[in-house]
């Protein structure tokens, strides 16, 4: 199975994120400009009000409506005074909080319909591969997707990780096979940045936003990118180069994954996938045997229905009704990651009397959920075939953001007819006669309404016209659509002298709302997004292995003495050869150590064994000592040359590194200066040099790996600065790290 990862990104009004599995619509993201998500997001705000009746506040965070803040979600560091009571049932909620006080919340649940948004004060920040809960220290641990053996190895590198005191983390699945630094990274690029969330929460007064969550490209790169995904095909230019500068900072390895596509045909028909969008907008979606599932919405409550339809497959009834629920339990699995239909779903399947159809329909749906990254519950099919189940809603629901309400049924899906709809007019007529005398009633209808009411309904309002003192004027109005009306009542002679075709009246543009095309102005958060190239630490090593970089450097600049490969040795049976031994010239004094490399290896001293396996080596003479000679010389130069450039060098090399794979380099110690180097005699040097013992090196000590370099605002400012919010005694979670053992 071959899975994509689309992304759409042409047209300015709309940006998608489609993942497709053999050509197969799996996830779809869709986000609009000015609609961004708000789930995420952390804000400063301010409470309104307390409600004990319903245990919790209300915060004023800057958006139209108030979000709702239980009582349960309110982090103890904003407490008042201590609560008496350990359970929050028993809390008094006045007595620990106030109105007026400032408060650090995220967004948990977005705005749906006429509810406001629900926040919480246990902030959680999503890295590359964990999610820091500073205020939490109670949450914590694996993604429930890691199973068995790479399980227990996060739980040995969790137990590894300086994580400071009073806070949690929890591995994402993209953490599976990272070794303990690139997870160690990236807890101190969220660590950094919650320093920087606690210095902007108290820069100025509330409401206004401190972090903004990243892009849908960044999100679904972020929570999607696993091993499984083979492609990730971007359309347009500038959305490459920002997914790509993301993906080589957090997951290098994929860097060779990402394409850009730049066919005359979209990207979402070339992969077939353009009519499977389409059909998560339909009321009714078709199965393959020719079945249905209607789905419909409703304020807290999403039913759905499957239909046979068409279906006739099967050998028997029962055999059409458990091949029919099968494959609806897959649609419904799909759909419901795509539209993102959360709450309270529930399913009427087709009735099934054997009780191993009924638990295969469950087991069906149950392995079909398991690609959902929400929290779902499943319960049982009852008697009466109805399957109940709840979804985490992920972010705003397909429909909620990309349909509106329909002005003429306000989303019941029906209207009246113009019969109905000429009858209740009349209903109306009469009672309002009955209230009103001597008045006149004035109805704008539609011209179909009209049309009835004057010449079908014209003997019954005749008649309440003679049994009431009032006058009765139809109005035809061709701006208003059945099943909408407008009655109204006047005693004003000038308006009853009003020729009646010139009552025609308006309608105001809310009747029919629409979404405006011109993007809505977003607010501009405190602190900007952690990883940027001015204070982006260094980015974790690829897990396959050491790249070409890290050889090299390691080749040219480690500490460590390289193992030399044993010298072969000499059959009794082979005769050695003519070949002449080269006299081990001494080598030159070196000034500044520093400056050679190879210095430190140089201090070592002789290796025995080397120079007996060079006594070994069969002698050859003639041109050969020639060309020796002028290696020899042809390396010194070399040598001196790389020691004169090695400063420029080492700068590049530097660069490069730090750009393709940040590998943290051993610092190699300055080795103290010789007084005199003298090499060990060889046997064909007439008079042997004095052996001088050199003085002892200490042993090199390996550094241990930098930290990354610290935020724009010094540590100390945040002690001395930061005071907390909850009323100026008790500040927010300090960042302290335990002491290692």
């Amino acid at each position: 199975m071959i899975k994509r990862m689309l992304i759409n990104a042409t047209h300015v009004d709309e940006l998608r994120v489609a993942i497709t599995a053999d050509a197969v619509l799996v996830d779809l993201d869709v986000e609009h400009p000015g609609q961004e998500q708000k789930k995420s997001n952390i804000y400063k705000g301010k409470i309104t009000s307390i409600e004990p009746s319903l245990g919790a506040v209300f915060v004023d965070y800057g958006s139209e409506r108030h979000g709702f803040l239980p009582l349960k979600e309110i982090s103890p560091e904003y407490f008042i005074t201590q609560p008496e009571a350990d359970s929050p049932a028993d809390i008094d909620i006045k007595k620990v909080l106030r109105e007026g006080q400032e408060i650090v919340v995220q967004v948990d649940k977005e705005e749906r319909g006429t509810k406001g948004a629900a926040l919480t004060t246990f902030i959680a920040l999503a890295g590359c591969y964990l999610v820091l809960m500073p205020n939490n220290p109670d949450s914590g641990g694996i993604s429930r997707r890691i199973e068995g053996e790479d399980r227990d190895q996060l739980r040995e590198i969790i137990s590894q990780l300086s994580v400071p005191e009073g806070m949690g983390i929890i591995i994402r699945t993209a953490g599976v096979s990272r070794s303990k630094e690139e997870l160690d990274w990236d807890l101190k690029v969220l660590l950094r940045y919650w320093e920087a969330i606690k210095q902007a929460a108290v820069a100025k007064p509330g409401p206004y936003l401190i972090h903004q969550e990243s892009d849908v490209i960044i999100r679904a790169v972020r929570d999607h990118l696993r091993q499984d995904i083979s492609e990730v095909i971007i359309d347009d230019q500038s959305a490459f180069h920002r997914a790509k500068e993301y993906i080589r900072q957090v997951r290098p390895d994929f860097i060779e994954h990402l394409k850009l596509y730049s066919d005359i045909m979209p990207l979402f028909s070339r992969f077939q996938i353009e009519r499977q969008i389409e059909a998560a907008y339909q009321r009714e979606v078709r199965l393959p045997s020719g079945g249905s599932i209607v789905i419909d919405h409703s304020e807290a409550l999403v039913a759905i229905d499957i239909n046979s339809a068409r279906a006739t497959r099967g050998a028997s009834i029962e055999e059409t009704a458990l091949q029919t629920n099968l494959e609806a339990a897959d649609e419904i699995a799909k759909q419901l990651r795509i539209r993102d239909i959360g709450g309270l779903v529930v399913i009427d399947f087709i009735d099934m009397t054997p009780a191993r159809n009924q638990r295969e329909v469950e087991n069906r749906l149950r392995n079909a959920l398991q690609l959902d990254r929400a929290r779902i519950q499943v319960g049982r099919i009852s008697r009466f075939g109805l399957l109940e189940m709840s979804r985490q809603r992920l972010r705003a629901s397909l429909s909620v953001s990309n349909e509106t309400t329909c002005p003429r049924c306000e989303g019941r899906g029906s209207i009246r007819s113009v019969e109905s709809v000429a009858i209740s007019i009349v209903h109306l007529i009469q009672e309002t006669a009955s209230r009103n005398p001597n008045s006149q009633i004035q109805v704008q209808v539609p011209i179909d309404v009209a049309t009835c009411l004057l010449n079908e309904k014209r003997d019954t309002l005749h008649e309440v016209e003679a049994q009431s003192p009032v006058k009765v004027v139809i109005i035809p109005n061709n701006h208003l659509r059945s099943p909408h009306y407008h009655l109204k009542t006047t005693r004003d002679e000038h308006s009853k002298l009003t020729p009646s075709y010139r009552l025609v009246k308006v309608p105001k543009a809310e009747t029919t709302p629409q979404k405006g095309l011109a993007p809505a102005s977003i607010a501009e958060p405190a602190i900007q997004q952690y990883l940027k190239d001015d204070i982006q630490p260094m980015a974790p090593t690829k897990p396959q292995g050491n790249g070409l970089i890290k050889r090299l450097w390691d080749l040219m600049f480690s500490s460590e003495p390289t193992p030399k490969k044993p010298a072969p040795k000499l059959s009794g049976n082979r005769k050695p050869s003519g070949q002449k031994q080269q006299p081990i010239l001494p080598r030159p004094v070196v000034e500044n150590p520093q400056q050679d490399r190879h210095a430190d290896r140089r201090q070592q001293g002789p290796r025995p064994q080397q120079d007996r396996n060079k006594q070994r080596r069969p002698q050859q003479g003639g041109r050969r000592d020639e060309r020796n000679r002028d290696q020899n010389r042809d390396r010194n130069r070399d040598n001196r040359n790389r020691d004169r450039n090695a400063p420029a060098a080492e700068k590049a090399v530097e660069q490069i590194a730090a750009t393709e794979m940040p590998v943290v380099r051993p610092v190699v110690p300055p080795a103290p200066v010789v007084e005199k180097m003298v090499e060990p005699m060889a046997p064909v040097v007439e008079k042997p040099v004095e052996h001088v013992e050199a003085k002892p090196v200490a042993p090199a000590v390996t550094p241990e790996p930098s930290v990354p370099a610290a935020p724009a605002i010094p540590a100390e400012k945040y002690q001395t600065n930061y005071k907390g919010l909850s009323a100026g005694k008790k500040p927010l979670q300090q960042v302290t790290t335990k002491k290692s053992e």
